[in-house]
């Protein structure tokens, strides 16, 4: 815990913020847990899972290095993956950002893509791309825009 809160953690605690939980208490963003408090957080399994907060071992939010995954929290690490038909999900920002910071999230994520592709796949690797709220409608981006160099 002294570990945690120094490295900035905005709530450390056990089994008593696992009660508040259970009672619907959500004013957080990411669970960072110990393997050894992962029986007390697996209750928590029915409320966290469906909103994609229960720590994992293959994200880093179960780790004993907790000082190492608060600060790449902190420092805004971003979680994205593909599903079998090959469509990639990412939060991006909040409705709050102003247009700068939405442009540079979404080319450090389109970068970060085009970075992650396997040296095997041929022809084109990204085909579109569309930006949306939730539950808003979906806007389609140009491609050649996002991939152009930056200018400096």
């Amino acid at each position: 815990e002294e570990e945690a809160k120094a490295a900035g953690a905005d709530y450390v605690g056990g089994k008593e913020y696992a009660d508040k939980i259970m009672q619907g208490w959500l004013d957080f963003d990411v669970v960072v847990a110990t393997p050894n408090m992962m029986a007390v957080v697996g209750r928590l399994g029915r409320i966290l899972g469906p909103k994609g907060l229960m720590p994992n071992p293959k994200v880093g939010t179960v780790t004993m290095d907790v000082t190492k995954a608060i600060n790449e929290i902190k420092a805004g690490k971003v979680e994205y993956r593909a599903d079998k038909a090959g469509n990639v999900q990412a939060l991006v920002g909040k409705a709050s950002f102003d247009e700068e910071k939405l442009k540079g999230n979404i080319r450090a994520l389109f970068d970060q893509i085009v970075k992650a592709r396997p040296a095997s796949v041929k022809g084109v690797y990204m085909k579109s791309a569309t930006i949306c709220s939730t539950m808003g409608p979906g806007l389609h981006l140009d491609l050649t825009k996002i991939a152009a160099p930056k200018a400096e």
